[in-house]
C-alpha cells in the first residue's frame, strides 16, 4: 500500500469515526481525527465533563456494554491517533478543511476525509415552539448525559421515533416525571412494520421494551397525537395537543420534541458531493456506493452523517469506508480481512431492512403543513413565518427552495437552515402542490455553524495548520 502524502482526516468521533479511525491505525496509518465535542463518543455515547463523572450503565442502560467497547477503542488508539476534540470543521474545500479552536481558525489540509459527522433531530415547529423549555430531543438527551440535569419537574415528549421512548426512558430511569409522551404515529403503523424490524430482533426487543417499561412507571403514551401550542408566560406553563378525537390540555413545564433525524451533510455539499432524494428519509443525502465512497475522489461517507442508521450500523460504515480508502490505496486484502468486509456488508444490508421497517412504524405526519397555522414561526433565527412563506411563495411564483430562501430569508440565520430546512420544504412543498422532492434543498454556505465574525475574515491569511 502506497502511503498519502498528506494527511488522512476523519471528521467526528462518534461510533463511525472511531471505528474508521481504529481500521486505519492496523494498517499502521496515524489518521487526523477531528471533533466538535470535549470528548469522544458522539451523541449516542456521548460523555459527561472530566470533572462529573457517572457510571456508564446509568448514563447508557442497555447500551453500556458496547458504549464501553467503542470508548474504550477510542482511548486505546490515542496514542496512535492526533485527537483534536473542542474543533470545528465550519468549510470544507478541494483538499482543505477550515477549522476553529479555542477561538482561533486555522486551514488544515488532507490527502483523504472520512466524513462522519453524525446527525441532528429533526424539528416540525408548533406555536410556542420558541418558549423557554421547549427543546429538541437530542437537546434534551445531552441536558441528562452532559449536564446531568432534567430540562424541566414535568416534561412532555412529542413527536416520533425511537428517540422519543429512548430518551424519555432514560429520564424516568434518572428520577424525572414525564407527563406525557405524544407519538404522531399510529400503532397500526408501529404493528405492520414489525416483519421489517425483526431483521434486527435485539434492537426491536429493546424498543418495546422501552415502552412497556414506561407504561408500567405510569408514562401515559398517546397515537396520532401532534403538539398544536406550547403556553406561557415568561416559559412553557401547558401543552395544548391534537388526535382524532380533539384539542386537549396538559400541564407541563418543559416539551422535548423530534420527529427523527436528518444528516448533518453541509461539509458534503461544500466539497461538491453529489445528492440524492430518498423517499425514506425525506432528505437529500450525498450519494455513495455500498462501501461509503462518495462522488467525490478521497471523500468517504459514514454513520448517520450519511444515512440516519442508528449506532450499530455506524460503527459498521465507519469501518467500512476506512476498508473502501484502504483498498483505493492500494491495499491487497488478507483472507481473514475479505472476510471481514463481507461480514460488514451482510451487516449493513440487514441493518437497511431494519431501517424500512422503522420507517414505516415512525411516519413522518404529513399533515403537518396543513394544521401549521400562519402564525407559526418556521425560520427562528430570522422569524420568518409560515403565513410569510405561504404568501411569498404564492405572490412571486417561487418553487424551489433556495428561491424562496432569497425571497424570505429563511435559512439565512445562525443554524443556516440546520434547524429550519426540512419544515421549510416541506411547508414549500404543500403550499406550491409539489412533492418534498421537487423543491430541492438548500445550498450549503460557510460557515456551517456560527463563528466570531473577525474569525471568518481572517482565516484565510493564516494558512495552514
Amino acid at each position: 500500500m502506497n502511503t498519502p502524502l498528506a494527511q488522512t482526516v476523519i471528521v467526528g468521533a462518534g461510533p463511525a469515526g472511531i471505528r474508521a479511525a481504529q481500521t486505519l491505525v492496523s494498517k499502521g496509518l496515524r489518521p487526523i481525527v477531528l471533533d466538535e465535542n470535549a470528548r469522544h463518543g458522539g451523541q449516542i455515547y456521548r460523555q459527561p465533563p472530566k470533572n462529573f463523572e457517572r457510571s456508564r450503565k446509568s448514563l447508557y442502560g442497555f447500551e453500556a456494554s458496547k458504549a464501553d467497547a467503542v470508548l474504550n477503542a477510542m482511548q486505546a488508539l490515542m496514542p496512535h491517533i492526533d485527537y483534536r476534540p473542542n474543533t470545528l470543521v465550519w468549510n470544507a474545500e478541494a483538499g482543505c478543511l477550515d477549522l476553529l479552536h479555542q477561538d482561533k481558525t486555522s486551514v488544515l489540509p488532507y490527502s483523504a476525509l472520512i466524513m462522519a459527522t453524525g446527525a441532528t433531530d429533526r424539528i416540525l415547529p408548533f406555536l410556542g415552539w420558541t418558549l423557554p423549555g421547549v427543546f429538541s430531543l437530542g437537546g434534551a438527551q445531552v441536558a441528562l448525559k452532559f449536564q446531568g440535569c432534567a430540562i424541566g419537574k414535568s416534561v412532555v415528549f412529542a413527536g416520533t421515533g425511537p428517540l422519543l421512548y429512548l430518551v424519555a426512558y432514560q429520564y424516568v430511569k434518572a428520577g424525572g416525571h414525564v407527563a406525557a409522551i405524544l407519538d404522531s404515529a399510529q400503532l397500526s403503523d408501529q404493528l405492520s412494520a414489525l416483519p421489517d424490524m425483526m431483521a434486527q430482533s435485539s434492537v426491536l426487543a429493546k424498543g418495546l421494551y422501552y415502552v412497556a417499561w414506561l407504561m408500567a412507571h405510569g408514562v401515559a403514551i398517546q397515537r396520532g397525537a401532534m403538539p398544536v401550542q406550547a403556553l406561557g408566560d415568561a416559559s412553557v406553563e401547558q401543552l395544548i395537543w391534537r388526535d382524532q378525537l380533539g384539542e386537549h390540555r396538559i400541564d407541563c413545564d418543559a416539551v422535548a420534541t423530534g420527529y427523527g433525524l436528518r444528516s448533518e451533510t453541509q461539509l458534503a455539499d461544500l466539497l461538491g458531493c453529489e445528492f440524492a432524494y430518498h423517499q425514506a428519509d425525506r432528505a437529500w443525502l450525498p450519494t455513495k456506493d455500498s462501501a461509503g465512497r462518495s462522488s467525490v475522489p478521497g471523500v468517504y461517507m459514514a454513520g448517520d452523517g450519511a444515512s440516519i442508521q442508528g449506532a450499530d450500523a455506524a460503527e459498521w460504515s465507519g469501518e467500512r469506508a476506512a476498508w473502501a480508502f484502504l483498498m483505493d490505496q492500494g491495499l491487497v486484502l488478507t483472507d481473514a480481512e475479505k472476510a471481514r468486509i463481507k461480514t460488514l456488508d451482510r451487516q449493513i444490508a440487514k441493518r437497511r431492512t431494519f431501517g424500512s421497517g422503522l420507517t414505516q412504524a415512525f411516519p413522518e405526519p404529513t399533515q403537518w403543513p396543513a394544521m401549521t397555522t400562519n402564525e407559526v414561526v418556521i425560520c427562528r433565527c430570522e422569524e420568518i413565518t409560515a403565513g410569510e412563506i405561504r404568501e411569498i411563495a404564492q405572490a412571486s411564483g417561487a418553487l424551489e427552495l433556495n428561491r424562496l430562501k432569497a425571497l424570505s430569508r429563511v435559512g439565512m440565520g445562525r443554524c443556516q437552515g440546520r434547524m429550519c430546512a426540512c419544515a421549510a420544504a416541506e411547508l414549500l412543498a404543500h403550499c406550491t402542490q409539489q412533492a418534498p422532492s421537487q423543491v430541492g434543498r438548500l445550498r450549503g454556505q460557510a460557515p456551517i455553524k456560527p463563528i466570531p465574525f473577525e474569525k471568518a475574515l481572517s482565516a484565510k491569511s493564516e494558512g495552514p495548520a
